[in-house]
């Protein structure tokens, strides 16, 4: 089993930026894969950004390539999103997922991880 903890989340104003966190424990060397999602109310969680825990390979949806930065320290378990020039439309309850079976590639639908955290929630401001 892999437990995840997020943290990080807040209200900000368009244009800042916010680090979202998520600390990995329990058996974390089965760990291949770790993304992050956002789900907005009324609408599907949705894949933001992935990493593969080995290599550091990092994959970004679209919208927030430039914007986004995911990273990982392998010391301390810790997959981090560095979010910058936030949108209102960035609003969202963010996961972090961890996949647990092996995978030479990062995922992009919620169905390819096994494990999630409880979501933070991040509310950008116009």
């Amino acid at each position: 089993q892999v437990q995840l903890v997020e943290s990080g989340g807040g209200l900000v104003q368009a244009g800042g930026s916010l680090r979202l966190s998520c600390a990995a424990s329990g058996r974390t060397l089965s760990i291949y894969v770790m993304g992050w999602f956002c789900q907005a109310p009324g609408k599907e969680r949705e894949f933001v950004a992935g990493i593969s825990w080995y290599s550091g390979n990092t994959y970004y949806v679209d919208s927030v390539k430039g914007r986004f930065t995911i990273s990982r320290d392998n010391a301390k378990n810790t997959v981090y999103l560095q979010m910058n020039s936030l949108k209102p439309e960035d609003t969202a309850v963010y996961y972090c997922a961890a996949r647990s079976r092996y995978t030479a590639y990062v995922g992009r639908s919620p169905d390819e991880y096994d494990y999630w955290g409880q979501g933070t929630q991040v509310t950008v401001s116009s």
